[in-house]
This record gives structure tokens, C-alpha cells and sequence, in this order.
């Protein structure tokens, strides 16, 4: 017995690894790649090769504040997604392996024991009132995977664990773009609450010198008033500012995984880029590098693979099963030779009538492969445009933020003078107010263009696909 279901075991083994896999082998579509990203700089003379990329740095080596950089490790471990995505991979690791399970045979096992009684009048006092018995038996079953519909399968839940690793990447690299991008953000909030501190303290010290000189006469009341309405304007200012920072607190304490509360920073300016060239690299590197590119690829590879599922449907399903055993009324005889039992069979089994199931789920396999390629060929083209927006913003936020500069210090200037024309009589107190105002601007103003250019080197990080590694 044991001999003819291994030896069935055996054929069928021969049979699935000289059986054929039905459906088409993944290609990759082909995608036009750009030979350059559109506002790319040319390298200058004596730079590395182009095909660096700062995309392909660690995020350690491009942020350089240090509490940034311990934010960041906080949240790579503590962030709610990330830790959201790598559960999934878990639980995908699981159903690959339900999945490979169809493929291998099942193996069962058990015993069973009987007794019954019946009335001796029933029977004749000839024949006993009792009988019992009891045995042990074991089956086994395998599907064969003739057509290749369980490597199929196996090969659609492979590729949907590669996606959901690719998608664990980019939920690494979105934390990590978002927490310097809120920490970019919170640092232009406390910027712009100490010009308005420093504009406080200056326009309480104004209002208190005219207020003076009223009383002496070398000021009119119209003038204190003009000055209280400067103040008023800064002071309208400040609780704004204080919920706003208290909201990106917040924001960034969610990041953490965090209740929300206060995040440590450094009252300094605001990040400022490297002033160094920020090389973008290829553009076909973008489609090894970028997550979301990885996954859409690894997606369309589930989906060519369930194209081979349904053809295979299509085919006969071939299967053996064996069972076998020892039966008795007399324990003590279980294991004797004249107590085995054994069945062994095959079978096939051929689709004939299904109302059109098979032909649509083939139909569905198709039309959802389109689908992956057009999502993938998205993915691809977006990341293009991604790269091509952050460079130009990289590039014209600098000149931004340099005229910007060149304005607040004009802005200044005039403030200096007109306090000196006012002082000699030579103008009105309206010019000083004026001219106070839009220092008050420009310098938020300049905060703004400062946060915009450090933004948009992290912006140009992430399109670029880093911050995974």
C-alpha cells in the first residue's frame, strides 16, 4: 500500500515539473525616459559623473539639524503609517504562504474506536450483545499543478508582497519628508513670532517717545494715534502665529506617534540649502529608485500573473488520493497485516459549462493587466513631472529669496531715514509709519521666501525618490 501511493506521489511530482505554466511571462513595458530632467542645470566642468543623484544620499547625509535628524528617527520607528505598512508586509508573508500551501499535498491522520449494544432477544442467544471496534488511518490528496495554476498564484502573491515592501519604502520616505517639511515649517513660524516680538518691542518704545513729545509739544496727537495703530497691527499679528505654531506642534506630534505637545527646536533661523549643486542624476535612474514606481511595477506583475490563473482554469484539473489504514475488533490485532485496508484513485476533472465564469474572469485578468500598466506608465510620468517642478522651484526660490533679501534691507534703510527726516522736521511722522509697515512685511515676507527655498530642496530629496534608504 504505502508503496502504490508513493509511487503516485511520485508521478505526479514528474508530471507538475514537466506540466506546463499557462499565461504570458511579465515584460516590462516599455517607457520612454527623458535623456535629461527638464531645468536641469548642466554640470559644471570638474563635477562628479552625472549620474549621482542626491536622491540616491541618505536622508542623514542631506539634513544636517541635528534635532531634525532626531525627530526623524523618532518617527522611522514610532509613525503610525509606517508601522501600519509593515504590518502588512507581515500579512502578506502569511498569505504567500496559504497561498503556496495549494501547491504541496495534504497529509492527514486519525483513529476511530466504535461499540454498540444491542438487545439479546433481538439477535438470538447465539450471536453477542455487544461489538466494538476501532482503527488507524491515514490520507493524503495532492492537486497537481499541471498548467501552472498554483505557480501562478504563488507568483501573483509574490509580487503583491514585493508591492507592499515598496509601499513600506515610501511610507519611510513620505515620514521622512514630511517631518523636515513640518520642522521647516514650525522654525518659519518661530522666525516670523520674533520679527513680530522685535517689532513689538520697537513700535511700544516709538509709541512711548511721541507720546513724549506730545506732551511737549513737539507732536501732535494724531501722530500717538498713528503710532498706537502700528503696535495694534503687530500685537493682531502675534496670536495668530501662536496658534499656528501650536497646530504644527501638533501635526509634527502625530508624525511621532505622539499625544500632541511641545516639539524641541532650535531658535535659529531657518534651514538654509546646501549652497552647493544639487545634482538630479538620470532619469531612468528615477524608475529603480522611486517606491511608488517600484510598487506600481510590482503590481503589474500581480496582475500578469493572474492572467495565467484564469487560463489555467480553463484546463482539466488532475488529482490523486490515497487512504489507508488498519481496521479490528480486537485490539490486539491492530497492527496485523490482515487488519490493513488501502484505497488509492485519481481523477480529472474538465470545465465544461460555467455560463461564461471562465471567459470573463480571463476577460477581468486581462482588462485589470491594462489597468496596472496604465497606473505604472502614471507612476512614471508623474515622478518625471515631479522632478522637473522641484527643480525649477529649487532654482527660482534662491533668486526669490535673494531679492527678497535685497528688499529688507532697502526697507530697513528707509526706516533709518525717515526716522532722521522726522527727527529734523523734514517729514511727517506718516513717513515713518509707512515706511516701519513695510519693513514689518518684508521681513515676514523674507521668512517665507527662506522657508520656500529650504522646502523646496527637501521637495526635490523626496521627488527624486530618497529618504527610504
Amino acid at each position: 500500500m504505502k508503496r502504490l501511493i508513493l509511487a503516485g506521489y511520485a508521478l505526479g511530482v514528474a508530471i507538475g515539473l514537466s506540466g506546463c505554466k499557462v499565461g504570458p511571462h511579465y515584460q516590462r513595458p516599455a517607457v520612454l525616459a527623458p535623456s535629461a530632467y527638464r531645468d536641469a542645470k548642466p554640470i559644471s566642468a570638474g563635477a562628479n559623473d552625472s549620474t549621482v543623484s542626491v536622491g540616491d544620499l541618505k536622508w542623514s547625509e542631506v539634513f544636517k539639524d541635528e534635532q531634525m535628524k532626531e525627530l526623524i528617527d523618532e518617527a522611522l520607528v514610532k509613525n503610525f503609517d509606517v508601522r501600519i505598512a509593515a504590518q502588512r508586509v507581515f500579512e502578506q508573508q502569511a498569505q504567500v504562504g496559504v497561498t503556496r500551501s495549494q501547491s504541496l499535498p495534504t497529509l492527514s491522520a486519525g483513529g476511530f474506536y466504535s461499540a454498540i449494544g444491542i438487545p439479546t432477544d433481538a439477535l438470538g442467544s447465539s450471536y453477542p450483545s455487544t461489538f466494538h471496534g476501532g482503527g488507524l488511518m491515514a490520507a493524503a490528496a495532492w492537486n497537481l499543478d499541471f498548467w501552472g495554476l498554483y505557480r501562478r498564484q504563488n507568483e501573483a502573491e509574490r509580487a503583491k508582497l514585493l508591492a507592499t515592501e515598496w509601499g513600506r519604502r515610501a511610507a519611510l520616505s513620505s515620514v521622512v519628508i514630511n517631518i523636515a517639511t513640518s520642522y521647516i515649517q514650525l522654525r518659519t513660524l518661530d522666525a516670523k513670532l520674533e520679527i513680530t516680538h522685535k517689532t513689538l518691542d520697537s513700535r511700544r518704545e516709538s509709541l512711548r517717545l511721541i507720546s513724549v513729545r506730545e506732551q511737549v509739544g513737539s507732536a501732535t496727537m494724531s501722530d500717538v494715534h498713528q503710532s498706537e495703530q502700528l503696535l495694534y497691527a503687530a500685537e493682531a499679528a502675534q496670536p495668530g502665529l501662536e496658534r499656528d505654531i501650536r497646530e504644527q506642534e501638533n501635526g509634527i506630534s502625530l508624525l511621532l506617534g505622539r499625544n500632541p505637545g511641545p516639539i524641541p527646536r532650535n531658535k535659529k533661523a531657518i534651514l538654509q540649502p546646501d549652497p552647493q549643486e544639487v545634482p538630479p542624476g538620470i532619469p531612468s535612474q528615477l524608475l529603480e529608485r522611486r517606491p511608488d514606481i517600484q510598487k506600481a511595477e510590482a503590481e503589474l506583475i500581480a496582475a500578469n500573473a493572474r492572467i495565467g490563473v484564469a487560463r489555467a482554469q480553463f484546463f482539466p484539473q488532475i488529482s490523486i488520493s490515497g487512504l489507508g489504514g488498519t481496521a479490528t475488533s480486537q485490539m490486539n490485532k491492530l497492527f496485523n497485516s490482515d487488519a490493513s485496508f488501502w484505497f488509492g484513485a485519481a481523477s480529472v476533472s474538465q470545465p465544461i459549462f460555467e455560463g461564461g465564469k471562465l471567459k470573463n474572469n480571463l476577460r477581468l485578468a486581462n482588462e485589470t493587466k491594462q489597468e496596472m500598466v496604465l497606473a505604472y506608465q502614471k507612476a512614471i510620468a508623474s515622478a518625471f513631472r515631479d522632478v522637473s517642478n522641484a527643480l525649477i522651484a529649487y532654482q527660482k526660490s534662491n533668486e526669490n529669496r535673494i531679492a527678497w533679501e535685497k528688499e529688507t534691507s532697502a526697507a530697513d534703510r528707509s526706516v533709518q531715514l525717515a526716522h532722521i527726516r522726522y527727527d529734523n522736521g523734514g517729514s511727517s511722522y506718516l513717513e515713518v509709519l509707512t515706511n516701519e509697515s513695510n519693513l514689518f512685511s518684508a521681513e515676514l515676507n523674507l521668512a517665507d521666501a527662506q522657508q520656500q527655498e529650504a522646502l523646496s530642496l527637501v521637495q526635490l530629496y523626496g521627488a527624486l525618490g530618497g529618504g527610504w534608504k
